[in-house]
């Protein structure tokens, strides 16, 4: 009976009723906020997430070709651009980078792909300090924790519990109030930041046309460290590219509201390169990381509309499951219906660990209804779990009843009549007897089956044929 039981439910059995409430609720607010303000402020918003879709879809069947005019674009602004095909390789350039700079301390601002590669037990295990620098992050670094969500690292978290490992760091004396926690982790990092040698950011977009970096923040962490050091790196995916300048207003219109609800966020940089002569501040070298690890192969596959995300978080917090379950259940970097396509084609163990995710869905649709790139995720899903089953990956078929007999009763009209006729006896039938499956017998704890009311329409087409004919021939 326990290998029937996915690890998804697992998870949940152990899972503290004010976590739930706080995944849960977080979720929502950020949902609602998501619907009023792109009722408020757009006619047709439905049209504008199609056609961010279309160019984002567009620039990855022409991949390559912005891949390599915005190393030009890159380069021309002085920025120097390096190629990771894996996690290993990139985390080594950034080590790299470090070492030829005689650099030992990194403050770095919020980014997944960085969690994708485990950037910063990798420079911790070889002597170099990465101290995380926005708040949530913060949080789950201290506290040996991960991102349970990717715009909201700790959504997982009540306030209580934060005070708790504020105190146990002797960061302050233990309080619950937000302003108070918030000036212990400023006046802690402040420090952090004018110590550090090297700066790290993520993208969220890269303009191919012009090479332009663009981060948007509601923290400020991301500027203060590139002010505050000699050092920028930028660890970008290579889906992170739009083609134009001009396309900037559509996403940034887009990503704030999707995700937080804002129309901006409170700092959006563009940045061009390292700093300019006559700038006092900022870094004196910029490099860029281009990260594969895996995203050629999903471009291959018949799931590439996923490389179209812009990480705004939206369709976790419209997801029933995922408000249910928080991002932990999902067992990688990308929790929630994006992370249930992405995770398992990303997974560095293989598809095959993480095949069961595809299946932590209702395939309600509501992902695809809020993601601002229209990327039709529950087809995906269906994709995967057949992907899942002609590879026989076992993950894929726990807790899942065989359908064989029912493909052959759908397919043939003879028996399908004969099983309707039948299905009147199982209203005369013990519902106990009808748990011929664990899965049945798990749903029917908080289900009930309605009668069998099948088989009519037959007779009554049948009736009314006669009927309709025999009018006709008056």
């Amino acid at each position: 009976m326990a290998k029937l039981v996915q690890d998804i439910d697992r998870f949940v059995a152990g899972m503290k009723p004010e976590t739930r409430a706080s995944v849960h609720g977080s979720s929502k607010i950020k949902a609602e906020k998501r619907m009023d303000i792109l009722a408020a402020e757009f006619d047709d918003a439905d049209a504008v997430r199609k056609m961010a879709g279309q160019v984002k879809q567009h620039t990855l069947e022409h991949l390559a070709d912005y891949l390599e005019q915005a190393e030009a674009s890159l380069k021309r602004n002085g920025v120097h651009v390096h190629w990771a095909a894996d996690g290993e390789e990139a985390n080594r350039i950034v080590h790299d980078i470090m070492v030829q700079r005689g650099a030992r301390k990194m403050v770095k601002s919020k980014s997944m792909v960085s969690e994708e590669t485990e950037l910063v037990p990798y420079l911790e295990e070889r002597g170099m300090e990465a101290v995380e620098t926005d708040l949530g992050e913060f949080i789950v670094q201290i506290d040996g924790d991960h991102p349970s969500h990717i715009v909201t690292p700790i959504v997982h978290k009540n306030r209580k519990e934060i005070a708790a490992s504020f105190e146990r760091e002797g960061l302050g004396p233990y309080t619950e109030s937000p302003e108070e926690l918030t000036a212990m982790a400023r006046q802690h990092l402040r420090a952090k930041y004018l110590e550090a040698d090297v700066g790290l950011t993520g993208a969220n977009f890269v303009v191919a046309e012009s090479g332009r970096i663009v981060l948007v923040t509601n923290e400020g962490n991301a500027r203060f460290s590139m002010a505050a050091t000699k050092t920028h790196i930028a660890m970008v995916g290579i889906e992170k590219l739009i083609p134009r300048d001009s396309d900037l207003p559509l996403f940034l219109s887009l990503l704030a509201r999707s995700a937080t609800g804002q129309r901006l966020t409170v700092y959006t940089q563009f940045i061009g390169g390292p700093k300019a002569e006559s700038q006092q501040e900022g870094p004196e070298e910029t490099h860029v990381v281009f990260l594969d690890n895996g995203r050629s192969k999903v471009l291959e596959s018949n799931c590439r509309e996923i490389l179209r995300c812009i990480r705004c978080g939206a369709c976790m917090n419209i997801c029933p499951v995922y408000r249910q379950v928080s991002g932990h259940a999902y067992r990688h970097v990308y929790p929630g219906p994006v992370g249930a396509v992405l995770s398992p084609l990303l997974n560095r163990g293989g598809f095959s660990e993480l095949a069961d995710l595809p299946k932590a869905s209702s395939l309600c649709g509501a992902c695809q209804e809020v993601c601002p790139v229209d990327i039709p995720i529950p087809d995906l899903l269906v994709r995967l779990r057949n992907k899942g089953k002609e590879e026989h990956s076992p993950r894929t078929s726990i807790d899942t009843p065989g359908f064989g007999a029912w493909a052959m009763a759908a397919s043939s009209p003879l028996v399908w009549k004969a099983g309707l006729t039948a299905g009147h006896a199982m209203n005369l039938t013990p519902k106990s007897l009808l748990n011929i499956h664990p899965s049945a017998k798990a749903w029917q704890k908080n289900h009930d089956l309605p009668p069998f009311e099948g088989g009519e329409f037959r007779s009554w087409l049948k009736h009314d044929a006669k009927s309709q004919g025999k009018e006709n021939s008056k």
